[in-house]
């Protein structure tokens, strides 16, 4: 018979419809390279979007992890004593005072300016240790080195200074610069490098 029908069977035909088996296996191989495809093209878009961190994480941390800065980055290099100059006034009612002081921080490597008594505005109003006094520009940086020597002395600036010179301005609690000993320990703390500490994530 024709048509769409054969016959099928030895002793007794029956009539049924071709098999398909062949269409239907060509169609799940269809399916699962489909499937495939979208995988894959989905993981290159992915890629595509987040620049490759997908990749990144597995190679070390990521590019925008922050890490905690090396503190010896940030520190300032100070002067050594011979590049500062220091003038040395006595705000007291001692006499001689200012004259002393300036010899002994000769002898510690600091050069010398002006020497004697301190002008109106200070002049037996400096109650403590003293006063050291600077341009803006000293405050991070001569300020500091001079301080080693007097302990306990006030540091202050004075917007629009002209030049680097500083004033020690002596008040009525001082008795004497600081001993050389804890000068000199001072000083080699403030010049020493901070250590170094290994980076580390914060992410």
């Amino acid at each position: 018979m024709g048509g769409q029908y054969r016959i099928t069977g030895g002793k007794y035909p029956r009539m049924r419809p071709p098999r398909r088996r062949g269409r239907l296996v060509f169609a799940v191989v269809a399916s699962v390279a489909a499937l495939g495809l979208v995988g894959w093209g989905t993981l290159q878009l992915i890629d595509v979007f987040t620049g490759g961190t997908r990749k990144s994480s597995a190679a070390g941390p990521k590019a925008d992890c922050p890490t905690k800065a090396d503190p010896a980055a940030h520190v300032t290099a100070l002067p050594k004593p011979g590049k500062i100059t220091v003038n040395v006034y006595n705000a007291t009612a001692r006499t001689g005072l200012a004259k002393g002081t300036a010899d002994e921080l000769k002898k510690r490597g600091f050069k010398i300016g002006a020497v004697g008594n301190a002008g109106k505005d200070f002049d037996k109003k400096v109650k403590g240790t003293g006063i050291l006094l600077g341009p803006d520009s000293a405050l991070n940086s001569s300020l500091p080195v001079l301080a080693t020597q007097v302990a306990g002395a006030e540091r202050r600036t004075q917007a629009g200074r002209k030049g680097a010179d500083l004033d020690l301005i002596l008040g009525d609690g001082f008795k004497a610069l600081s001993s050389r000993p804890d000068a000199t320990k001072a000083l080699t703390a403030l010049t020493a490098p901070q250590p170094t500490a290994s980076p580390k994530k914060s992410c």
